[in-house]
């Protein structure tokens, strides 16, 4: 059973994975991003929630008399 020549595989992934390299910093390169970004007001609103008109104890079981 004959031998696989693997002594080209070193160089070829090296001179693919350069050239996705120079490909990728090209593209990146070439993309127009924003100068200077603007701000977008977010408006909070409120929702009225029953439990937020309601006032409710929350009682600890160890403060409530011994029975």
């Amino acid at each position: 059973m004959p031998q696989l020549d693997t002594s080209s595989w070193f160089i070829t992934a090296l001179s693919t994975a350069i050239t996705l390299f120079i490909t990728m910093q090209l593209k990146i390169s070439l993309h127009n991003f924003p100068q200077t970004p603007s701000i977008k007001s977010v408006k909070l609103t409120k929702s009225n929630n029953p439990w937020e008109l309601k006032w409710t104890k929350i009682y600890s079981p160890l403060s409530l008399p011994q029975q």
